[in-house]
């Protein structure tokens, strides 16, 4: 009994971690190489445990943008955020040179100080707003982001954030954005549905 005490409290307060039949893209300092820069030159590298970045050399947003594309998937990402952090996940980048919302791509945000708090961490940008409750700053968070046709849902730290119906994009590369702040990627996981 008490060997099932110590199991649970050991593994039980952990996050699940995925494993069947998931691609593994980034962990910890590995996986570089699954990704390309698009638009300015940041200093992704990578270091400490994950992949980060924290200063950029150019104006704009900074992306690693996958080199596989994918059309229905469920990802799973750890990350850490500065307060100041303005970043995201990417799902069905469209264009790999020019990644946005407006170029088609879907953007699940990772900025808890947005000046639009409607599309501030949690939400999906320009499709589904949240409520300002969801806070990533000075902290390691995980991601579980399920893309399905046109179904979108996104849990922040197991919590529901958003679910979503758009059929715009159905299939793209993912991608990582850093527009100012650290933000730090120690796991990346993918799996096609």
């Amino acid at each position: 009994m008490a060997l099932l005490v110590v199991a649970f409290t050991a593994f039980g307060c952990g996050h699940y971690l995925p494993s069947s039949g998931w691609i593994t893209l980034i962990d910890g300092e590995s996986g570089f190489d699954n990704w390309d820069v698009s638009g300015s030159k940041a200093n992704w590298r990578p270091a400490e445990g994950s992949i980060q970045a924290d200063k950029t050399t150019g104006k704009g947003s900074s992306v690693l943008v996958s080199k596989k594309s994918f059309k229905d998937v469920e990802l799973y990402v750890e990350f850490w955020a500065g307060d100041d952090t303005n970043s995201g996940v990417y799902l069905r980048v469209r264009n790999p040179n020019d990644v946005s919302t407006s170029t088609g791509a879907y953007e699940v945000q990772i900025w808890d100080k947005n000046p639009n708090p409607a599309y501030s961490t949690g939400s999906l940008v320009n499709v589904a707003s949240v409520q300002p409750i969801y806070k990533a700053g000075g902290k390691w968070n995980v991601y579980e982001i399920t893309a399905k046709g046109p179904d979108i849902t996104v849990k922040l730290n197991g919590f529901v954030t958003v679910h979503a119906r758009d059929d715009r994009y159905p299939e793209g590369r993912l991608g990582l954005q850093f527009n100012g702040g650290p933000i730090k990627v120690r796991k990346l996981m993918v799996k096609e549905l």
